[in-house]
């Protein structure tokens, strides 16, 4: 579970987790331009996290990794988020974690 949320925290590094993947066509990509263009600090995504699901943020508050990759993420700009992104879409591990990531991202904003 650990080793999965590993991922969480990179991709959320999005906050990061939680609006459902918008997929238009079921052969599109998902839109992750929420997770990739955010403006939420750290604290915001956490509040999010902690509001929204505090299943995930509980797994994540156990994590200094993911907390760490979480605020290297916020820290990145957009083309370094599209990548990491792009290399977590890959694995299965995390796919689980992409909606509630991208659901995060569009509301952590109001926090």
């Amino acid at each position: 579970m650990i080793k999965s949320f590993k991922y969480i925290a990179a991709t959320l590094g999005g906050l990061a987790l939680s609006v459902p993947l918008v997929t238009g066509v079921a052969s599109a990509q998902p839109d992750f331009s929420g997770v990739v263009n955010t403006t939420c600090n750290y604290e915001q995504v956490m509040a999010a996290l902690n509001a929204q699901r505090p299943d995930l943020a509980q797994q994540f508050n156990a994590s200094p990794f993911a907390q760490g990759a979480l605020r290297n993420f916020l820290a990145s700009g957009p083309a370094q988020r599209q990548q990491t992104v792009v290399q977590l879409q890959g694995s299965q591990a995390a796919a689980q974690y992409f909606g509630p990531i991208n659901s995060i991202a569009s509301s952590c904003g109001n926090y």
